[in-house]
């Protein structure tokens, strides 16, 4: 990629507000005397595929063959010649037949080196098949049931502000964004300030450089109003964009990429992301997106033709990530990144007529990388289920999404069950993901030992597992109490970072929520002890 188109790589950033030094200065004397090794430098790299990629053309069941050429007599994938399917893995069992579509060459090569794993069937409970509301549901850690997790916040941004405190005032934006204008409501915490930064389209030098009537200058007076709030924020943004720019420029400037990409969108996207990781950007999350997976027609150029637009697609897809492995793996850089692919859903089973298929409920997942055990998670998809009666639908789910992403941020990232459970929880059954993890996704030599996994919170006779969710966090004079199951009230207890009791009290709840006002204490650090139904439980709290 070209330095200048590097610079012209999202039409907005934005970054959380700085956390208390004495935070930083605490945790980082935190010994856990455990010898666990460094993984501080992993990252998470997500490929997001915009519109709905059909699944059944990508992973063809081999063992239902006839069945799915039943179902789509014009768009079937061949099971023969120079466009058959890739027949993935012969050694697998019947119901894992699978052939890959003709364009996943790259895939196929990442299977066969072990570092591809393929989830079968991914979802959520009660999918909907909306695009709007399904990217949400994915970015804010839903299912179709509820909105409990938050409708404003995203898993991202849940996760990295639990996990990564003492990093949240650094130079460096936790996540980075490429690949699409609008800025990703999964990188929005629970406060909702933004942990990332958008940089599609931005100019890394000078992020914010004309901001609508400041004319580039900050005004001396800041009018005490609800305008005055909006243009102070507005200016803070400006001031801390510009701060990421620089850790973003200098990480470019000194990272390098040691493979030829192909020349499209979504490699560029991630020849720049290896380059960033490259040149030492400390940033945890990375996201990349590729659109046009919406094939309501010309998914192919004609009958039984496998060239066309889901062909181009899923070749730019593959080659793109089978790069960008190759790149970080001749940097010595693989072994610290794991990816994976995701779409807000699938499509289904039956095609449409219009060379194309309609919106879908289940579709699978990708996991790529040095650390990811290869191989395949799951059964080959039941289409005697796709019925005229359900609309031809897939609707048996395998994995759930943040089943499998908890997966990661534990097996890979390290993150105890406590910030998971603050991250994603399945309100629909009331149960936590860590006790539902997909095994054999990371290699046992990559994995993070269950020692390792700690919380210095966690103490013997406290809840491990939280039922409460508490937000915003950092506040500045309230905080909201959100129980993960039915409360009608609590005791609490508030600590300073030093041990003394500032306050105490019992609140009853509404709706399994309760508010506390917290006015008049100083910035830093908290402890908030939370006592309902027989269990006792600590949260680290932020006061701006």
């Amino acid at each position: 990629m070209k330095r200048r188109n590097f610079i012209k790589l999202a039409t907005t950033t934005s970054a959380i507000g700085l956390m208390p030094f004495e935070l930083k200065a605490m945790l980082k004397t935190i010994d856990l005397d455990i010898d666990c090794g460094d993984i501080s430098n992993r990252k998470l790299v997500l490929v997001n595929l915009v519109g709905g990629n059909d699944g059944l053309n990508t992973l063809i069941p081999i063992n239902v063959y006839d069945t799915y050429a039943n179902l789509r007599p014009t768009i079937r994938i061949p099971n023969s010649g120079t466009n058959g399917f890739i027949r993935l893995d012969g050694s697998l069992p019947d119901n894992q037949q699978l052939g890959l579509h003709p364009a996943l060459t790259g895939f196929k090569s990442l299977y066969d080196q072990g570092e591809l794993r393929i989830l079968q069937s991914v979802g959520y409970p009660s999918q909907n098949k909306s695009h709007f509301a399904s990217k949400d549901i994915y970015s804010t850690g839903n299912d179709g049931n509820s909105w409990n997790n938050g409708k404003d916040s995203g898993w991202i941004g849940r996760f990295m502000e639990n996990f990564y405190p003492e990093e949240v005032e650094e130079a460096y934006p936790l996540g980075v964004q490429i690949g699409n204008g609008k800025t990703e409501l999964g990188f929005h915490g629970a406060e909702e300030h933004g942990l990332s930064i958008n940089i599609t389209g931005q100019d890394p030098a000078g992020f914010f450089t004309e901001i609508s009537g400041l004319g580039g200058q900050s005004p001396t007076n800041i009018p005490n109003s609800h305008f005055g709030e909006e243009l102070k924020y507005i200016i803070d943004v400006n001031n801390i964009s510009n701060k990421y720019s620089k850790s973003i420029s200098d990480a470019f400037n000194a990272g390098n990429n040691a493979v030829i990409y192909e020349d499209t969108n979504l490699s560029n996207q991630l020849k720049t992301v290896a380059r960033l990781i490259s040149g030492g950007l400390p940033s945890k999350v990375y996201m990349v997106s590729i659109g046009g997976f919406d094939t309501h027609d010309n998914q192919i150029q004609e009958s039984r033709d496998v060239k066309g637009k889901h062909y181009e697609l899923l070749n730019e897809v593959s080659s793109a990530v089978e790069t960008f492995m190759k790149d970080l793996n001749e940097q010595s850089l693989g072994e610290d990144v794991v990816g994976l692919t995701y779409s807000e859903f699938g499509r289904k089973a039956k095609e449409n007529g219009n060379l194309g298929t309609d919106h879908g409920e289940i579709a699978p997942m990708f996991i790529f990388g040095k650390p990811v055990l290869g191989g395949v998670s799951g059964t080959n998809v039941d289409l005697s289920e796709a019925t005229d009666d359900n609309n031809y639908q897939l609707k048996t789910i395998q994995y759930d999404y943040r089943q499998t992403i908890s997966t990661l941020l534990q097996d890979f990232l390290g993150a105890s069950d406590t910030i998971i459970d603050n991250t994603f929880f399945n309100h629909t059954t009331n149960k936590s993901f860590t006790g539902d993890k997909i095994p054999k996704i990371i290699k046992s030599e990559f994995s993070v030992a269950k020692g390792c996994i700690r919380d210095f919170l966690e103490q013997p006779g406290i809840n491990k597992r939280k039922d409460w969710f508490i937000y915003p966090n950092p506040f500045v004079d309230q905080i909201s109490l959100n129980a993960l199951k039915d409360r009608s009230g609590l005791n609490y207890k508030l600590f300073t970072n030093g041990g003394s009791l500032v306050t105490q009290g019992q609140k009853e709840t509404t709706n399994n929520s309760a508010v506390l006002d917290l006015p008049r204490l100083a910035t830093g650090l908290y402890f908030l002890q939370v006592e309902s139904a027989g269990n006792t439980e600590n949260h680290k709290i932020f006061k701006l």
